[in-house]
């Protein structure tokens, strides 16, 4: 999985999304997030609850440890 990009870059990876090959936007995405209105944090912790809201993670608080 090292780089990848550099591999790309060389020609030894085709079809390389942000290389050769455009990116393309979901049609219908699960989450959307504006990290350019937000801090990182409260992004991260809004995929972190979306994903625990979902039932794809379970997240453990501090004070359950």
């Amino acid at each position: 999985m090292k780089q990848l990009y550099a591999k790309a870059r060389r020609g030894e990876i085709t079809g390389f999304t942000g290389i050769d090959a455009p990116y393309e936007a979901p049609i219908d995405p699960e989450i959307t997030i504006d990290t350019s209105k937000q801090p990182l944090t409260a992004s991260v912790q809004q995929v972190l609850n979306y994903l625990a809201e979902h039932h794809y993670v379970s997240l453990v608080t501090a004070n359950e440890n």
